[in-house]
């Protein structure tokens, strides 16, 4: 479950009105912008120099501002919760629970971010292009290339990890559906070959999930740990 937020990674450059890049993520932008809540299931896989080490499922709740809650049920019932303030990671099978201050998972820098965010995708990207070497899932969609803010170049720049925390992004990707909008996949390529991807299903916009399950009470007898999230979810 790990490689969540440690990625838990938007000004746009100018791109032209018209460009296919510009409308694409404006489209993106306007479908999720209105929503209060959402829902999605999800699949998290995680990578490394192409083999996958991890695969993981569930689903996702998202409450503005900055709320979320990741419920895992394959292959294990974990749940990653941020509340606004705090964000923890309670693993049952080891009756443990992490917490650390929201900011290290709710990063305004983090793709997944923007779910529970204002959905403003230049408060992370200084620039979106078509990735067009890039397979989208499904045929309709299309796949953007982010270049990350402060990032000028993952291979050259004096500073690469700055965007992303300790570990540097080489990519950040968003899979968009033409037609909807919709967002159908995020991929996060770091430096060293270590790639981090996230695929939606099944969105709901607006529907009814209730204020309490966005807190967390620590269940009896379970320990808790402060500071930083494990793996991914710091």
């Amino acid at each position: 479950m790990a490689t969540v937020f440690s990625v838990l990674l938007l000004f746009l450059s100018p791109l032209s009105s018209g460009s296919e890049s510009g409308i694409l993520a404006a489209r993106l932008e306007s479908r999720y912008r209105s929503a209060t809540t959402l829902q999605a299931t999800f699949l998290e896989r995680y990578s490394e120099n192409g083999t996958v080490l991890r695969t993981e499922a569930g689903t996702a709740y998202f409450r503005r501002p900055g709320k979320m809650r990741w419920e895992y049920d394959r292959p294990e019932n974990d749940l990653f919760l941020v509340d606004g303030k705090t964000a923890w990671f309670y693993v049952p099978g080891d009756h443990t629970v992490t917490r650390a201050p929201a900011k290290q998972s709710e990063d305004l820098r983090t793709p997944l971010a923007l779910l529970a965010g204002r959905m403003k995708i230049s408060r992370i990207c200084s620039r979106v292009d078509l990735a067009e070497k890039e397979k989208p899932l499904r045929e309709g969609n299309a796949v953007l290339r982010c270049e990350v803010r402060g990032q000028k170049n993952a291979a050259t720049s004096a500073s690469p990890d700055a965007a992303f925390g300790n570990d540097g992004a080489d990519a950040v990707f968003f899979e968009v559906a033409r037609d909807t909008g919709d967002l159908a996949r995020i991929i996060v390529r770091q430096a060293g070959g270590v790639a981090v991807e996230f695929r939606f299903e099944n969105w709901r916009f607006d529907p009814p999930i209730p204020e309490n399950m966005f807190h967390f009470e620590p269940p009896p007898g379970v320990a808790i740990v402060n500071g930083e999230l494990p793996d991914a979810k710091s």
